[in-house]
């Protein structure tokens, strides 16, 4: 979690440790210092590749966030989802439907 947060922060242009607090008290007790995800069984059994990094990842979701905040997003996201994908629509699309539906249900309650 700490690497995304660097990145993320990294790629706004904004010093992670000046905005993110670390409490103890959300860690798990036998928390494991190091994950590593092995897409080795995916690409052997499915043929599947991953076509984003987990810069290119960071960068798309800042932007994708920023974006639905209604504010100006860098565009660097938008620019690798379109180059690597060719749908930033779809997923702005996408994201905008999770966003509407999310504030529709917290005006309900």
């Amino acid at each position: 979690m700490r690497e995304f947060v660097q990145e993320a922060f990294a790629y706004a242009g904004l010093d992670w440790e000046k905005h993110v607090k670390i409490s103890e008290r959300y860690l798990r007790p036998l928390e494991v210092d190091v994950l590593i995800a092995d897409a080795s069984k995916a690409r052997t059994k499915l043929g599947w590749q991953s076509r984003i990094g987990f810069r290119d990842l960071v960068a798309i979701m800042v932007d994708a966030d920023v974006e639905a905040a209604g504010l100006q997003p860098r565009g660097q996201g938008k620019a690798i989802l379109e180059e690597k994908i060719g749908h930033w629509n779809r997923w702005h699309n996408s994201v905008t439907r999770v966003v509407q539906a999310v504030s529709g249900q917290a005006s309900q309650h």
